[in-house]
């Protein structure tokens, strides 16, 4: 497994020789460092935890300045990376160059927030008509049984809080991996909103 964090730009288009255009998303990938590893004798299993652009200084408590190599300045992301693929030690600067050779990705994101949103909008409810002697538009309707079992069943569509979820999206392909602007334009659309953190991993269902 190959994986380094990143930061969603926004989307844009591309054009190949023969005129086709391919809508795409710009990832910026900085220079990842290794701050720490897991090892399966000691936790359990095998990782690389990766760190991230840079965080103020003023931000930078203790407790959390703690876990960075001496050499190393303090991250804003950490993320862990499972099942490591490239010999690393800590204190390593990876960078995008190790998506050159890759022509699949899959792509970690957290969606957009919604807020509380009602149950058409969060489950496609259809609602109720239009017209004015209509007296039930856009509720919910009854959630519940009168008789046994007099209770609302677990599952059920209600309003809620909607969006801001980890969501991944599999077999991206790459376009463009651009080394000089630390760059990666990928074909289609990725979670989260511009200046979202994603993760970006070799594909596991395609080469």
């Amino acid at each position: 497994m190959i994986g380094l964090i990143g930061k969603k730009v926004g989307m844009t288009q591309t054009f190949d020789d023969s005129g086709l255009l391919t809508p795409v998303t710009v990832i910026e990938i900085k220079n990842n460092y290794v701050i720490a590893q897991r090892k399966a004798d000691k936790e359990g299993y095998n990782a690389v935890l990766l760190g991230a652009y840079e965080m103020k200084k003023k931000r930078v408590k203790k407790p959390y300045s703690g876990q960075f190599p001496e050499n190393i300045t303090p991250k804003k992301h950490l993320r862990e990376i499972r099942d490591f693929d490239i010999d690393c030690n800590i204190g390593d600067k990876l960078g995008i160059e190790l998506l050159e050779d890759l022509r699949f990705v899959d792509i970690i994101g957290t969606t957009k927030g919604k807020g509380y949103q009602g149950v058409v909008k969060r489950h496609g409810f259809r609602g109720g008509k239009r017209s004015h002697g209509s007296k039930f538009h856009r509720e919910a309707g009854s959630t519940g049984m009168a008789a046994s079992p007099s209770k609302v069943y677990r599952g059920t569509g209600m309003p809620g809080r909607m969006g801001a979820e980890r969501r991944t999206v599999q077999n991206l392909r790459v376009v463009k991996v651009d080394k000089d602007k630390q760059i990666i334009l990928v074909k289609g659309a990725v979670p989260g909103r511009r200046g979202g953190l994603v993760i970006v991993k070799n594909a596991k269902k395609k080469e």
